[in-house]
């Protein structure tokens, strides 16, 4: 395989790319009875379709669980900080930026995408180092909200959050330690959500540059919650306090 391409697999995932950029997709492999919704669509878009063993798809997506479906794609496209500056400035859609500290396990940062995708924030920020990348278990864990967000690789995300800061923006850390709750703050809408790593936290380094920080309430015995579902629960609360919505639905 080319250096440039990689693999993405699992239905949702494929049909997921086939909506976001269908351009980016070489080929897609079904084997067995797999298509439906992946064959139908990636035809109606022209994306050519072969069909191939179950034991070479288990070659090509490495052993793991594709559900018959696996896609040869363009290789993961990250964005600039520049981007990120300019997309923030000019979107018309709630400013809310996730920035992630170190989060090294492939399935909590998919669900961290996929969390970010579905609650308003898609702009996400992870490191080079001492993170995890958008690979193909990635993609599968965010069930494809990794090609609808807009991810950017930074060497510091200390600097980061102080050029975001220098735009307006409102740093908030979810720290477990934190006295005040996450639902006794009002989030300003241009609002940098900073997020730690599995076991530790954020840095110390990162946790000062917040403006604040909040904490989740626990009532039972366990004292916090996984990453992915902490972060899910708090990305909501914001998109709560900053939709608005009536009794009928409708954004006012």
């Amino acid at each position: 395989m080319k250096a440039e391409q990689t693999v993405i697999f699992g239905t949702n995932a494929i049909l997921e790319k086939l909506k976001a950029s269908p351009e980016e997709i070489v080929e897609i492999l079904l084997a067995g009875e797999a298509g439906g919704a992946v064959e139908t669509l990636a035809e109606r878009l022209g994306v050519r379709v072969v069909r191939g063993s179950r034991d070479l798809l288990d070659r090509i997506a490495l052993g793991a669980r594709h559900q018959g479906a696996v896609a040869r794609v363009a290789a993961f496209g990250y964005r600039s900080i520049a981007e990120l500056f300019d997309d923030t400035v000019t979107a018309s859609e709630a400013r809310r930026v996730l920035l992630l500290d170190e989060i090294t396990d492939p399935r909590n940062l998919g669900a961290l995408l996929r969390c970010a995708d579905g609650a308003g924030a898609p702009h996400v920020v992870i490191l080079k180092d001492r993170s995890a990348s958008v690979t193909p278990t990635v993609i599968k864990a965010s069930a494809g909200a990794a090609h609808h967000v807009k991810v950017y690789r930074v060497t510091n995300l200390r600097q980061t959050m102080k050029q975001l800061k220098n735009r307006g923006f409102w740093l908030v850390g979810l720290d477990a330690g934190a006295q005040t709750s996450i639902y006794d703050r009002t989030y300003p809408e241009r609002l940098g959500i900073v997020l730690g790593g599995e076991g530790q936290g954020m840095r110390s380094l990162v946790r000062r540059e917040c403006d604040f920080l909040v904490s989740i309430p626990m009532a039972g015995k366990v004292a916090s919650l996984n990453v992915a579902v902490a972060g899910g629960v708090f990305l909501y609360e914001v998109l709560r306090q900053q939709s608005k919505i009536d009794k009928g639905g409708t954004k006012r």
